[in-house]
């Protein structure tokens, strides 16, 4: 049997994936579909994806599944316990309107407060400003075709998330700390089976306002908003929508547990500060598939958490099982990038079957001393880069924090190895194929207290170089060289390559 598989169901929007041989977020060619209900006229497309996203379905409904070259499937929708279409709101207004914005969001909250557990709540074509809304377990907010649902670009009156909640747990957070923090547009604190499906947008209005003024400050008592935010939550869909403009990250699920993201178009500004597409911290079980990302910083980011400046460690947690699948990246600072907060340890991350397009870097590993944690059994498979300026790029000397040029996390002499010493081992790259590569194809830079460990390289293809491209270090670190061109390189680092061709013996760091 060679039929398309579910890889998400909810009661009007369904993902499946297209098992063609060799697609990663392309397919080699679009295909039809047709989709029979009975009692119905038959719908009919065009996929041009391996993600193919079904919406404005019925619940409780049966449906058969004909793609051209593949065998025919049924499914059937989930009962959906009761609709509610939110009354009242007021469409249109400008993005600066705090009052329609309050209107808007007091109507969705009691909205979200009064639906049946396994009910949904419907927000239908229009352009709807509203304040943050928070959302609650056991619901769905469907976003139909052509709604927008938009945060105001002032912030008087914006909820504040404090850095702790009553038992002394992180709530707002802060690049891997517990920080005050705006509400995101779209929130939830320990939902449990909460879907957001459709094929609407949520907008965070970053480009309005002056959000991006300010990527490191805190103003008004707090730090910028992420677009959507995830905290201690549990069995969480996320299907269909597009999220743009987030303040700052744009999905942030933060100690969380199975986390499905699929069939999402993530974007932002190429200059846009610090708008990660999807950052998954000190959480377990996180599916990415099919997911579109044009964003101004990383489009994933695998965080763990980050110690503090005294050692601070009490909020910190280990990040598991993250998959990444038929994804497409387009610019950004790096494709998959782990760190640089990783200190609660990040493990068992793959990436497959995805395209890489102008990123900065494609897998990206940071760090530095003082992080302390473990980053281990990192994969790469089938993946192509177009653009990439370095492709693996893997830095235990990261100059992040206002100490990062100092001497203690810059000095290639080895240290003594404490429970602040950050260890990374177990990467590895199969069948990835690089063209128009300008810096490096690997630039591997460990500790000499705690080198990089275990890295494997297999088929590693170099299909064609960036004639335009100038020398350049490819890791954000203190003197390292500039690069062109330049294959696999390592120092304090273990490399184990199929084509020594490939692996060369110049130095990173200048004299």
């Amino acid at each position: 049997m060679n039929s398309p598989i579910p890889l998400a169901v909810s009661a009007r929007a369904v993902a499946l994936r297209l098992p063609v041989n060799g697609a990663l977020y392309h397919l080699p060619q679009p295909l039809n579909w047709r989709l029979a209900v009975s009692n119905q006229p038959e719908r009919q497309g065009k996929a041009e994806s391996v993600v193919l996203l079904l919406d404005d379905l019925e619940p409780a409904t049966s449906y058969r599944l004909r793609v051209e070259g593949l065998d025919e499937i049924e499914f059937r929708t989930p009962v959906c316990a009761g609709l509610i279409r939110p009354e009242g709101m007021i469409e249109g207004a400008p993005h600066d309107d705090l009052a329609t914005a309050r209107h808007n969001a007091a109507i969705l909250a009691d909205a979200v407060a009064t639906v049946s557990v396994g009910g949904t709540v419907y927000l239908p074509k229009g352009d709807w400003v509203t304040m943050p809304v928070a959302l609650k377990s056991d619901m769905t907010l469907y976003l139909a075709e052509g709604a927008f649902l938009r945060a105001p670009s002032l912030r008087d009156g914006w909820p504040i998330l404090p850095a702790r909640d009553g038992q002394g747990q992180m709530l707002g957070s802060w690049e891997g700390l517990p920080a005050n923090c705006f509400a995101a547009p779209l929130h939830a604190i320990g939902a449990d089976r909460l879907v957001i499906a459709g094929r609407g947008c949520v907008d965070g209005s970053g480009d309005k306002g002056d959000w991006w003024t300010w990527p490191k400050e805190t103003r008004d008592g707090a730090r910028r908003p992420r677009g959507l935010h995830l905290i201690g939550c549990s069995d969480v869909t996320l299907l269909g929508f597009t999220i743009r403009n987030a303040p700052s990250w744009t999905i942030h699920p933060q100690g969380c547990d199975r986390i499905k993201a699929v069939g999402l178009n993530i974007q932002a500004p190429a200059d846009s500060p610090n708008t990660d597409g999807f950052n998954p911290e000190m959480c377990w079980d996180v599916t990415i598939e099919g997911v579109r990302f044009s964003v101004g910083d990383d489009c994933i980011a695998v965080k763990a958490g980050k110690r503090g400046p005294e050692g601070q460690d009490d909020h910190l947690a280990e990040t598991r099982n993250i998959r990444v699948r038929h994804c497409l990246m387009e610019r950004g600072h790096g494709g998959l990038v782990i760190g640089s907060e990783m200190s609660g340890g990040v493990y068992d991350v793959a990436v497959e079957d995805c395209e890489m397009l102008g990123t900065d870097r494609g897998l990206r590993i940071k760090t530095r001393r003082g992080r302390g944690g473990v980053v281990s059994d990192i994969a790469m498979r089938r993946v192509t880069m177009k653009g990439v300026q370095t492709a693996l790029s893997v830095n235990a000397h990261y100059h992040c924090d206002p100490d990062g040029h100092a001497a203690w996390v810059q000095d290639r002499a080895p240290a003594p190895v404490d429970d602040r010493t950050p260890h990374i081992r177990g990467i590895t790259v199969e069948d990835v194929t690089l063209d128009g590569l300008a810096h490096a194809a690997g630039c591997f830079l460990g500790l000499p207290e705690a080198p990089i460990e275990d890295v494997r390289i297999r088929r590693l293809n170099i299909g064609s170089l960036d004639a335009d491209a100038v020398p350049t270090p490819p890791d954000m670190a203190d003197r390292v060289r500039p690069m062109l061109h330049e294959p696999l390189l390592a120092e304090q680092a273990m490399l184990d390559c199929d084509d020594a061709k490939l692996v060369s013996l110049a130095p990173i760091t200048l004299a």
